[in-house]
């Protein structure tokens, strides 16, 4: 990692015993009410497996889809996920009955939080949901890099108001990766951009078009 960047780390809290707020990607596409491609689950399994290892007492938490107005869609539910990674899933992501089955965790437990999105609170914003959400947790670690750009109660909000907030290893890898092409681009070297939206990579690409050699197809 670059000299400039040093993420605090999920490596670096004793985590025993806390109740460790995971962020994660999991928005994964379905297919008959399964998980079609577990490919971002698999890549957050490595912080998953480091806080239940060292007694954090996990809650994990992503968003699925993008259900109307915040409001819970049953197909945009969590719940294949639940299965498909062997996890308990709370009834919300907030509320009494979800602080209590968090607060029955055991070290080493884990449960998955219904999704985010069904309350709009999540990408408002909104401080009342981020208190609701900080309820859940004594430690907030941020391993969903594909949505840690937006200013969202999961992923902006709670980091300000959790005493102790971290990476998680998967954000740290991408963040080192992108540093190095940053800071110490080797040449020649050939950048790809994948994805729908052009215009929310056109920034970034004006960046990378000052450093690496781009051939068009």
């Amino acid at each position: 990692m670059s000299a400039a960047i040093r993420l605090p780390s999920v490596a670096d809290l004793d985590l025993r015993g806390k109740r460790v707020f995971i962020r994660a990607d999991l928005n994964v596409p379905l297919e008959g009410g399964e998980v079609a491609d577990d490919s971002r689950i698999r890549a957050s399994l490595e912080t998953l497996a480091y806080v239940r290892g060292r007694g954090g007492r996990v809650v994990l938490a992503s968003h699925l889809g993008r259900p109307k107005a915040g409001l819970p869609e049953p197909k945009y539910s969590l719940a294949p996920v639940a299965r498909h990674m062997g996890l308990e899933l709370a009834p919300d992501c907030v509320g009494p009955e979800v602080e209590a089955r968090v607060a029955r965790l055991r070290d080493g437990d884990a449960i998955l939080l219904e999704n985010l999105r069904f309350h709009a609170g999540e990408e408002k914003n909104d401080p009342a949901f981020v208190a609701e959400l900080a309820k859940l947790c004594d430690v907030y670690v941020n391993d969903a890099f594909g949505t840690a750009h937006r200013a969202h109660a999961s992923t902006e909000g709670l980091a300000h108001v959790c005493r102790e907030a971290v990476a998680g290893f998967l954000l740290l890898r991408e963040v080192e990766a992108l540093a190095r092409v940053r800071d110490q681009p080797a040449h020649p070297y050939l950048c790809i951009l994948g994805g729908a939206k052009v215009s929310d990579k056109l920034d970034v690409l004006e960046q990378l078009a000052r450093l690496a050699r781009c051939r068009a197809p």
